[in-house]
C-alpha cells in the first residue's frame, strides 16, 4: 500500500549537487517551510537526482501510527509522478494529478526530465492553465501528446483535455 503526501513543498535537486546536511536550507530556498516542516529527502535514481520534501511533522506521526501497516512509509505525491513517469508510452510524457487544490506536473522526454513541478490549482481550469503553459514553455505539442493522470478526474474535466491532448490516460 502505497500513502501519498500531497505536499507542495519540494524540490528536485541533481544528486551531484545534494548534500544531506543542507537539504533544509536547499528546500527553505524555494519553499516557505514553517515551524513544524519536517524536511526528509529520498534518492531518484532514474533521474540522477534526490527529491527535498517537508510534511507538517504531526500529520507524518498520525499517518505512520494510525493508517500504516508493514512499516511503510509516506512519500511525496512528487516522488511518485517520477516514479510513474516512464511508464507513460509515448515519447513525450506528460504525467500529472490534480489533488487537494495542487497539480502535480512532470514532463520528459524520452528518459531526459524535463520539468518536475508543483503549482497551486484550485479548480481545473488552473491546473489546465499550468499545463499548457508548461508544455508551451518546453515547446511542446498537446495535440500530438498523450497526458497520464496519476489521480482520477471528474468526467468533464476528463473531456476537456480530449478536446486539446491526442488521448488522455489514467494509471
Amino acid at each position: 500500500m502505497e500513502i501519498s503526501l500531497l505536499t507542495p513543498k519540494c524540490t528536485l535537486v541533481p544528486s551531484h549537487f545534494f548534500d544531506p546536511s543542507s537539504c533544509a536550507d536547499s528546500l527553505a530556498e524555494v519553499a516557505g517551510l514553517e515551524s513544524g516542516d519536517k524536511v526528509e529527502y529520498i534518492r531518484i535514481p532514474q533521474y540522477d537526482a534526490v527529491l527535498i520534501y517537508a510534511t507538517y511533522e504531526a500529520v507524518g506521526t498520525a499517518i505512520s501510527k494510525e493508517n500504516i501497516s508493514g512499516g511503510e512509509k509516506p512519500l511525496p505525491e512528487m516522488y511518485f509522478i517520477l516514479r510513474d513517469l516512464p511508464s507513460c508510452t509515448e515519447y513525450n510524457k506528460v504525467l500529472c494529478s490534480w489533488q487537494d487544490g495542487y497539480l502535480f506536473l512532470a514532463i520528459a522526454q524520452g528518459k531526459t526530465l524535463l520539468l518536475a513541478n508543483v503549482y497551486k490549482a484550485p479548480d481545473f481550469t488552473t491546473a489546465e492553465y499550468y499545463i499548457f503553459l508548461s508544455m508551451k514553455s518546453l515547446q511542446l505539442n498537446p495535440e500530438v501528446s498523450t497526458i497520464c493522470l496519476r489521480s482520477s478526474v471528474g468526467l468533464d474535466e476528463e473531456m476537456s483535455l480530449y478536446r486539446y491532448f491526442k488521448a488522455v490516460e489514467v494509471l
